[in-house]
């Protein structure tokens, strides 16, 4: 039966091209005759006028080869680091090399999550992403894994392609993996279906998700697909997830569409775009019943709707909100700090000042700096 091709890359403005590690190192050494057949494709795609960001995994996995380090490089933080610190001038020596050949250059970017999680530092990547694209260069970007730690790092390159998708003003994320996208079920089992168009990433769907990563090199999986998508479609991204294992990868999706397409459902302002891609909340606050009502319904978040404050945080930093059960409404900025919050919880506004020493302010979130799940 002929399949309809849901997405036509060689009509994309501008392409995130995300490459995982278990596509461009195998046994320790990378696969330079693949990597060629994929510069190829990107050279393709430029030359009918789609600009292309790379995403590129594979500095740990290099580097660990060539220093000798067990479990590829992740047995600890430590060796993820010094593995990433040698296998990051491999890598850019790889991309360099092939795209070179296309009479492309390559020009190496490293972000930490804090670069995309602070808007000043988001700001300025967006700026040199937008200016290398401008010159005719292809950005090769990677999470500054010499320097991240567990508690300040994406983790993984999903995520980071989609939230460098925003930055860059991208339409459209490839994740190349080593599956041929999200399967209703396991995929090892015989009736498993693609499932090849997504409108919007549910629970549902996250329960076909499978938690690790098949190849055992990486660091994502098909959640970190799901949560890349997610932050793709709020953003009015579309993400595909294709499989990347064989030569000229780009070319077999526009010929055959194998794959899964996650269409964007919102087409959010910059700054909420932002606000909603990002990972790293301060703490967590916990409404009542009639306050998750009202936030579904577009209100800001108030302090007689609050009735329990997690962690420690300062006014102005992203925290999440949760309802009664637990379940996650949204995130936000927050108006106070934690210590002011747990103060006013649950109080009127007739109330707060007393509490405070001065007059409260509108919200302990605001509706403008709210984004909802």
């Amino acid at each position: 039966m002929e399949r309809t091709v849901p997405l036509n890359l060689r009509k994309t403005r501008r392409l995130v091209v995300k490459v995982g590690s278990a596509l461009l190192v195998e046994n320790g050494e990378a696969r330079a005759e693949w990597l060629a057949t994929l510069a190829h494709d990107l050279a393709d795609l430029r030359s009918g006028g789609t600009e292309i960001i790379v995403v590129s995994s594979g500095a740990i996995a290099l580097g660990a080869a060539k220093l000798g380090l067990a479990r590829g490089g992740r047995g600890s933080l430590a060796d993820a680091q010094a593995a990433a610190s040698v296998g990051q001038v491999e890598l850019a020596r790889l991309w360099s090399d092939k795209l070179r050949r296309h009479d492309i250059t390559a020009a190496q970017m490293l972000v930490t999550l804090g670069d995309l999680e602070d808007r000043r530092r988001y700001l300025n990547a967006s700026a040199t992403l937008q200016r290398l694209v401008e010159t005719g260069a292809i950005p090769v970007v990677n999470e500054n894994d010499s320097v991240a730690t567990e508690e300040i790092r994406f983790g993984d390159n999903d995520r980071l392609a989609a939230r460098v998708a925003q930055a860059a003003g991208a339409d459209t994320v490839i994740l190349l993996s080593d599956v041929d996208g999200l399967y209703d079920r396991d995929p090892g089992e015989e009736d498993a279906r693609l499932v090849e168009r997504i409108e919007g990433v549910t629970p549902e769907i996250i329960a076909m998700a499978g938690p690790e990563s098949s190849s055992g090199i990486g660091s994502g999986g098909m959640l970190a697909k799901l949560q890349a998508a997610r932050i793709a479609e709020r953003a009015g991204i579309t993400l595909v997830i294709a499989n990347g294992t064989g030569p000229s990868p780009l070319t077999r999706y526009c010929d055959t569409a194998i794959g899964t397409v996650f269409l964007p459902q919102a087409d959010a302002s910059a700054r909420k775009a932002w606000l909603a891609g990002r990972l790293a909340p301060a703490g967590v606050l916990t409404v009542d019943p009639g306050c998750a009502t009202a936030l579904a319904n577009g209100a800001s978040l108030l302090a007689a709707g609050l009735i329990e404050v997690a962690g420690e945080f300062g006014r102005g930093d992203l925290v999440a909100i949760h309802g009664p059960k637990g379940e996650r409404l949204g995130q936000g900025l927050v108006e106070y700090g934690a210590a002011e919050c747990r103060t006013i919880i649950g109080l009127r506004e007739d109330e707060q000042e007393a509490r405070l020493g001065y007059a409260p302010r509108a919200a302990v979130v605001h509706r403008d700096h709210m984004v909802r799940e």
